[in-house]
């Protein structure tokens, strides 16, 4: 099925941004706000997280509905999205492949 690469990638484009979306968010905003009594760090960092997060989200319903990505892979890349270095994971394994 060569017309689902592309797809995949633009998936496989927001598990990365999700990634470092959350890893910034818990690595740097949330230590500045409680070490450094910064809040507007979480206050910025939380909306653009949960924006990505939302939209890969979006794209993986797509992928799952369209059948690019079997229902477990799509289950196994919804949990590891709420887990820190998770989309990582995610990236890897689309790369590899993982579809219907």
């Amino acid at each position: 099925m060569p017309a689902a690469a592309p797809r995949n990638s633009s998936l496989r484009l927001l598990c990365l941004l999700e990634a470092f979306t959350l890893l910034a968010l818990v690595l740097v905003a949330v230590p500045l706000k409680h070490l450094a009594g910064l809040p507007l760090a979480v206050s910025v960092m939380g909306p653009i997280h949960g924006m990505a997060f939302l939209a890969f989200c979006w794209r993986l319903a797509q992928a799952a509905a369209a059948r690019e990505v079997e229902a477990s892979t799509a289950w196994r890349l919804l949990l590891a999205a709420v887990v820190p270095f998770g989309g990582i994971y995610s990236w890897v394994t689309l790369g590899r492949g993982a579809s219907a």
